[in-house]
Order: structure tokens, then C-alpha cells, then sequence
């Protein structure tokens, strides 16, 4: 009975599939690269060699097309994420006066879009070395969109990469390759980790599947309810309504139910970091950071057994 047991299990493991799911939060998402680049540390592999399929939202979603599309090891991803890179992004702000009645996004994207091009230039999210998937949002079909290597092959990754991360208020609504008028994704989930299961069933559909879900922070700052109900449009943007929206738990506590030990969640309170995505300030990156490294401290290990490297 026993080497049964042990032959079932070793044909399990090789039958095991590993899926990175990454968070959309902007800037926050460095975090995550900070966290993966200690598992490649110690795992001594890419992170693109330790996952099979890679699903992301938003700035999570420009990761995961780097490292499915490119290849990129976590020390490249870093370099994406540069000081320098980080400006080119958010150029030509509308909001010169910080001013809530501004009728424009707060940035043009065409720093975001030049440094996407640099980095992926004319590729086809079907080039891609190993599947991948990014949420976007359609918002004439008014339904959620999902940009895949093999749902949509044809389809730039640049376009990918720029509908995904479309967050309202900070840029404009992108027209991508088949015509389609595409937002952020992190409006339909912030967490794709339920849509990354879902995926990984139909493309794995006789293996296990074992999901690996990255946050970028969780605000937790109170808000004071007598005064929110005074509040109208301009008051809860203040108050960072759409980081309310994106930041539910929902998603993560029903993938805890649906796949039990084969599902681990690393996130934790922003604590320090500003919760707004583009904050690009060195003390605020200092803490994204540190942020990352906590979190490689209270679940490395977890991971390291999760992903059996």
C-alpha cells in the first residue's frame, strides 16, 4: 500500500501544474518583483522556469507579459520598474493643479506607451514563450475582457499591456488591435486569482493545478462613517474610491474555498506605503520594497514548499 501510494503521488506531482496570478496596484506591484526575485535567490530558477502559466491584472499584468513574452528574470523586471522608467509613465499630467475637477486623465500615455513598445516592440501575445493571460474590461460591450496567448493571439502585446493597466482617472481608455475600447482590468478583479484557476483548468484539464497569488498591499485606513455619508463624487475621490474598489478580499476568500491547499496568498496592509499607485517617491519605493522583503520573511518558506523548489 505504501508504494502505491508513493507512485500515485510521484505521478501527481509530475502532472502538477503552477500558475502565478499577480495583482494590479501600480507602483505596489514592485513589491511583488521584490518578493519573487528572493524565490529565484532561492530557488536558483527564473521565475519563468518555476510557473506554467502566468495570469495578471493591471501592473500585474505588464509583469506577467514580460515574463511569459520576454523571458524577463525578476533582476530585469526590476530595471522595468526604474526611477527613470517610473517618470516616463506618468508624463504630461493634466492635473498640474491637483485640481478634482479635471475632465482628462491624469496622464497622457504616451511615456507608457513608448516604454512598452521599447520592451515589447511588434510582438503578438501568440509569440509568447509560455501562455499567459491579462483582465482588461470592454467598456462598449460592458462585460469583462481577457487578453490570452491563445484566446487572442493575434493581438499586440503592447495593447495588451496598455488596455490591461488603463486604470480610470490615471489614463484613457485604449483602443486595442481588433477595434475593442478596453479599460483596467482591476475594475472586474484586482485579484485574477479565480480567473487564473479557471484558465488553468481548461488549458491543464487532467492536471493539478496550484496557484501562487501576489497582492500589492491592503489599505486598511479606516474611513469615518458618519462623514462618508456626507460625501458625494468629489469626496470619495478624494477618498480613493477606486482603490476601494479594487481592494476587495471577496475574490481571495472564495479562492481559499475553492482550492484549498493548492491556493497560497501573499499580501498583507500597505502599513506605510501610500495607497495611491503613483506615488513614485524614493521614500515611498524605499517602503514598497521593504514591503516585498516582509513579505519574503513571513511566506517564503510556505512558498518554497508550496512550489516544492
Amino acid at each position: 500500500m505504501a508504494i502505491r501510494r508513493f507512485f500515485k503521488q510521484l505521478t501527481l506531482s509530475k502532472n502538477t501544474k503552477y500558475i502565478l496570478s499577480l495583482d494590479g496596484g501600480g507602483v505596489r506591484a514592485i513589491a511583488a518583483i521584490v518578493f519573487l526575485k528572493q524565490l529565484e535567490l532561492a530557488s536558483g530558477k527564473k521565475i519563468f522556469d518555476t510557473f506554467d502559466f502566468f495570469v495578471g491584472t493591471s501592473a500585474g499584468g505588464i509583469n506577467a507579459l514580460q515574463i511569459a513574452g520576454l523571458g524577463a528574470s525578476c533582476f530585469e523586471l526590476e530595471k522595468f520598474w526604474s526611477k527613470e522608467n517610473l517618470s516616463k509613465t506618468m508624463t504630461k499630467s493634466f492635473w498640474d493643479n491637483a485640481s478634482f475637477l479635471q475632465t482628462k486623465p491624469k496622464y497622457d500615455g504616451k511615456g507608457k506607451r513608448e516604454l512598452l513598445l521599447k520592451y515589447f516592440k511588434d510582438q503578438s501575445l501568440g509569440e509568447v514563450k509560455k501562455p499567459v493571460a491579462v483582465l482588461a474590461y470592454d467598456v462598449e460591450k460592458r462585460k469583462p475582457r481577457l487578453l490570452s496567448s491563445y484566446g487572442s493571439p493575434t493581438i499586440k502585446i503592447v495593447s495588451a499591456a496598455s488596455a490591461t493597466s488603463a486604470a480610470p482617472i490615471y489614463y484613457s481608455t485604449q483602443q486595442i488591435d481588433d477595434g475593442s475600447w478596453l479599460i483596467d482590468g482591476g475594475i472586474v478583479a484586482n485579484n485574477p486569482s479565480l480567473l487564473a484557476y479557471s484558465e488553468a483548468k481548461k488549458i491543464f484539464p487532467d492536471c493539478q493545478i496550484k496557484v501562487l497569488s501576489i497582492g500589492t498591499g491592503i489599505n486598511r485606513r479606516k474611513i469615518n462613517g458618519p462623514n462618508s455619508s456626507k460625501w458625494g463624487a468629489l469626496s470619495w475621490l478624494r477618498h480613493d474610491i477606486l482603490g476601494i474598489m479594487i481592494e476587495s478580499s471577496m475574490f481571495d476568500e472564495i479562492a481559499r474555498d475553492l482550492m484549498g491547499v493548492n491556493y497560497l496568498r501573499v499580501n498583507s496592509p500597505t502599513g506605510l506605503v501610500n495607497r495611491r499607485m503613483d506615488d513614485t517617491s524614493d521614500i515611498n519605493i524605499e517602503r514598497i520594497n521593504l514591503m516585498g522583503m516582509s513579505w519574503w520573511s513571513q511566506f517564503g518558506e510556505d512558498t518554497t514548499k508550496f512550489l516544492n523548489v
